[in-house]
């Protein structure tokens, strides 16, 4: 497969979609789900028809180099695009999955238009008002979900790297607040922070 195939393939979903007249179809996903601290963070985006990305993947399989340079030219290329989040305290009150649907809506309210068609990465649908569907595996078929997965997860490590300038004894830069041994560790030495997700040290907290 060369490299004109693999664009044809990551598009294949919105192509289907253009050639059904519609326009604005739009792919979600988040990142942050796992991590003991820091918010989840969500990203939606529209691509133009005719601006096609070179590159675009899963956030995960990409370097953080390669990830960098595609969040800028997402946000230069893209017809619309949004991010939202939802806080640790938005975390521990309403459960994981309802702050990330959270965030997932925050990110489409913010694009400032109403797509026609939203293609979440996953198997859960979040309550967001449109037409929804879900694509497991969505941000390495799509390329809409695979934009959204790049700009979330940007966004969110460089929210991670704010922290740790703040917060220099836990490694946030190093591990993302994920769960870590080192950011056991860290916790276990320095206590939690506020940053961190109560609902997901309730074993750490009690003592």
């Amino acid at each position: 497969m060369n490299k004109n195939d693999e664009i044809i393939d990551r598009y294949q979903f919105e192509k289907h979609g253009w050639e059904q007249g519609l326009k604005l179809i739009c792919g979600v996903d988040e990142a942050g789900r796992g991590p003991l601290a820091g918010p989840v963070v969500a990203a939606a985006v529209i691509l133009n028809p005719d601006e096609c990305i070179e590159g675009l993947n899963d956030s995960k399989k990409l370097t953080e180099k390669r990830r960098e340079a595609l969040f800028d030219v997402i946000k230069e290329k893209a017809l619309y695009w949004g991010v939202g989040q939802a806080s640790e305290k938005e975390i521990d009150e309403l459960n994981i999955l309802q702050a990330t649907f959270l965030a997932m809506r925050r990110a489409v309210e913010a694009m400032g238009v109403n797509p026609e068609l939203i293609m979440v990465d996953g198997n859960r649908k979040p309550p967001i008002d449109g037409n929804v569907i879900t694509l497991v595996k969505g941000d390495s078929l799509s390329a809409s979900i695979g934009a959204a997965s790049i700009l979330a997860k940007v966004t969110r490590d460089r929210a991670m790297l704010e922290l740790a300038e703040k917060y220099p004894e836990y490694g946030f830069e190093k591990h993302k607040g994920y769960p870590t041994k080192a950011h056991y560790e860290a916790i276990k030495s320095c206590g939690i922070t506020d940053v961190h997700r109560l609902s997901f040290l309730k074993n750490l907290a009690e003592k």
